[in-house]
């Protein structure tokens, strides 16, 4: 049986390992479980590696080199290092002490690190959230009641568009009715631009909710425009012709009464809003001219809003009856009148019975943030994606204000939730400009970030990277979201050539080390070209950010990467060792390793390991997260009557003993 066991151990270090695998694919190819047992890999649990030792009656330090369940480095019992050292010895804290290694207690023990880590970020989000809100509102956010509904499609859903003139108080109706502070509200007008869509339910029925930008009266001079909307024809528009300026400024409020048209078209019920404190005005006017000239098949509510008071309120809707519509009186912030609202409301609309079928074609859906500073083509993207203008697209900085939601559907049939977000400039430069509107779209882009799943960085060909690109980044990283650099208006550079992509791609490998791992897709949006690329990247980076590596793989990756490179030594001669390591969860992907002692695994290892884990087993496209857990000490006797497959190991006895 020695010269067996002596025999066996040979063959198993009959190899060296490698610096880096290719793939998980290739690590059939090199030495591992398939080369000395009959058992796929997959049939390689823990309970099968530990019946195939203990039958051969092998030493515990081969079963951990061929499983990677304790930290050895993966070298026989006898390799001296390049320093002389003994990478083999124990520490002298745990020297004479039992320890247990039990998988399934390492698997639960896994899922405990992965709450206390999740809570702990949690926390500190939602912590950053209510500052945030209590910065935005003037008081502490409060959590609305929910009622758990059905799932159904958005697209299914009857939509109720709010119309009016600008700053009646729309973005605020809209908030009153999906809850929350979807829309940016700023007593200024011309702050909504785009369609925003959002979900409500009143009693049984459930529909969606559409905010409109102002609708303009098109017998207004181009001044009376600009005053009214607040648009600068000098902040934001730098390196801009003054000729292309007033072509902009003058084409804006056409493009956003072309979005409330649109809205309007497709909605089953129209919500007129006029401002009950400033009174009947011509623009009133003009738009229920508008409405019963165009959209007389359309049930239209009239809105009279900011009547807080009930008795005044019914004064104030009085001089609305002249419009032809029922005026029925309001109030968005304190919620007077929104309940007789929402009754009308439901009783023109259909109700939308849900099935088995819509759950399962619902069932997750990533969402695709468009991020980046301002004017790098965000909108145009998103515009090309879906195939219509769903955003206004200008050459004035600042064109898009709320994070606006859109549902696509990919070549293949998968299905996204397309995020636009504002542009996102310095934090110093928007606090001087004063603009709370600024401010408050900057803080929507990064909660879109923050509940999305892929993030899509736009950065401008010729401009490169900035210092507010690796800021974004790192704001990518931190929050655990995948990733997919998109340099957008590609035609911009001149005398393009094969290596132009080549030497451009190692710049922003350069400059965005946080991003070293995301893929890079180059387009012209404008134009329409290579916009489908940044789907398929983005579905492909969705794919890695879900991926679950076996147990097995995972281990053998481990103790490769263990094998070419211990941790280092500390002065007092411990060594850090890895017992155990698996995923705990996907979305990120997150590893747990089990160790002797976190301490001695210093920084710069733990982004070692991290980058063997990528160069071996791949995830292109997301960031992985490594935890790393202490052994705890074993009380006396807590292993004894247990009925856990468990492997003791000892300073004098390192033979495989069972417990069942």
């Amino acid at each position: 049986m020695t010269a067996l066991k002596l025999w066996y151990t040979s063959t198993l270090f009959s190899f060296t390992p490698s610096k880096s695998l290719s793939r998980p694919s290739s690590l059939a190819s090199t030495p591992s479980f398939s080369s000395f047992f009959p058992l796929p890999p997959s049939s390689l649990s823990s309970s099968n590696l530990f019946g195939c030792f203990k039958s051969s009656s092998l030493s515990f330090r081969t079963l951990c080199e061929c499983t990677a369940v304790t930290g050895d480095t993966g070298l026989p019992e006898n390799y001296v290092d390049a320093e002389g050292e003994d990478p083999g010895e124990l520490d002298d804290e745990f020297g004479d002490e039992d320890y247990t290694i039990d998988v399934e207690a390492f698997e639960e023990e896994a899922k405990d690190v992965l709450r206390e880590y999740s809570s702990s970020l949690s926390r500190e989000l939602r912590l950053d959230d209510e500052l945030t809100e209590q910065s935005e509102t003037g008081r502490k956010k409060k959590k609305r009641k929910t009622t758990p509904r059905n799932v159904i499609p958005d697209h299914l859903l009857p939509k109720v568009a709010i119309v009016g003139r600008p700053n009646v108080g729309k973005s605020a109706m809209f908030n009153r009715l999906v809850g929350g502070n979807r829309a940016i509200v700023v007593d200024e007008p011309g702050v909504t631009r785009d369609r925003l869509y959002g979900r409500s339910f009143w009693g049984d029925n459930e529909f969606m909710v559409v905010d409109t930008g102002g609708v303009l009266s098109v017998s207004k001079t181009q001044n009376d425009v600009m005053e009214e909307l607040a648009i600068s024809t000098t902040i934001g528009m730098d390196g801009i012709p003054l000729a292309s300026r007033e072509a902009a400024v003058a084409r804006m409020p056409s493009m956003i009464e072309r979005q409330a048209t649109a809205a309007v078209e497709e909605a089953s019920v129209v919500i007129f809003l006029v401002d009950g404190q400033a009174g009947l005005t011509a623009a009133d006017e003009e738009i229920a001219d508008w409405l019963r000239r165009n959209y007389s098949d359309k049930f239209t509510m009239l809105a009279v809003n900011k009547c807080e008071s009930p008795r005044k309120g019914l004064m104030q809707a009085s001089e609305f009856w002249s419009l032809g519509f029922t005026p029925l009186p309001v109030s968005a912030l304190s919620g007077t009148g929104t309940g007789e609202l929402l009754d009308l409301l439901c009783s023109r609309l259909q109700k939308v019975e849900s099935s088995e079928d819509l759950h399962e074609e619902e069932d997750y859906v990533p969402a695709v943030a468009i991020v980046g500073r301002p004017n790098v083509g965000k909108s145009s993207i998103l515009n090309a994606l879906v195939g219509e203008d769903r955003t206004i697209v200008s050459p004035i900085s600042g064109t898009t204000r709320d994070a606006i939601d859109t549902e696509f559907t990919g070549q293949d049939g998968q299905k996204f939730r397309l995020i636009d977000t504002a542009g996102i400039r310095r934090r110093a430069a928007v606090a001087s400009s004063g603009s709370m509107t600024e401010s408050l779209s900057v803080n929507r882009a990064f909660r879109a970030i923050r509940r999305s799943d892929v993030v899509a960085l736009v950065i401008e060909a010729l401009a490169c990277i900035t210092e507010q690109d690796c800021k974004i980044a790192e704001r990518i990283e931190k929050e655990g979201k995948g990733c997919l650099i998109v340099v957008n208006k590609w035609d911009t550079i001149p005398n393009k050539n094969q290596q132009t992509a080549m030497y451009y791609e190692q710049d922003v490998r350069e400059k965005l080390r946080c991003l070293d791992w995301a893929p890079i897709v180059y387009s012209t949006a404008i134009a329409g070209h290579s916009v489908d690329k940044i789907i398929t990247a983005a579905s492909a980076v969705e794919k890695e950010r879900s991926r679950r590596l076996t147990t097995s793989i995972l281990n053998q990756v481990v103790q490769e990467a263990l094998a070419f490179k211990a941790p280092p030594r500390t002065r007092g001669g411990k060594r850090g060792r890895v017992y155990y390591c698996t995923q705990a969860a996907i979305r990120p992907p997150t590893f747990v390793f089990f160790v002797n002692d976190a301490k001695l695994f210093p920084e710069t290892y733990r982004r070692y390991m991290e980058k063997q884990l990528r160069a071996n087993a791949g995830f292109p496209g997301t960031p992985i997260r490594l935890l790393w857990r202490s052994r705890r000490k074993m009380e006396k006797g807590e292993a004894k009557g247990t009925t856990k497959t468990q492997v003791s190991l000892t300073q004098r006895d390192r033979e495989v003993s069972f417990a069942v």
